[in-house]
């Protein structure tokens, strides 16, 4: 690798309010803000929105999509496609 071209790397607390989870990982993301960590070190902490934690994908929370129900009224409101339309 060259020299001084990639960013600097370092330990960064994720913390997602949603869910009221944190993680500590390494990143190149940079904040003013610091948090103490469970080692007792201060670590800066970027807060997010959404994370696997509150995902709804990734939390078992999904809901299935009537996907029968969309095609048929699909098929209803515009009619089927018939060959000899063409």
């Amino acid at each position: 690798m060259k020299p001084r071209i990639h960013p600097e790397s370092r330990p960064v607390v994720f913390r997602d309010r949603a869910a009221n989870v944190s993680f500590l990982t390494r990143s190149t993301a940079w904040s003013a803000s610091t948090v103490a960590w469970e080692d007792g070190n201060a670590y800066p902490v970027i807060d997010v929105e959404i994370s696997s934690a509150s995902h709804p994908f990734y939390a078992g929370n999904s809901r299935v999509l009537d996907t029968a129900g969309r095609v048929e009224r699909f098929e209803r409101r515009y009619g089927r496609a018939t060959a000899a339309r063409r």
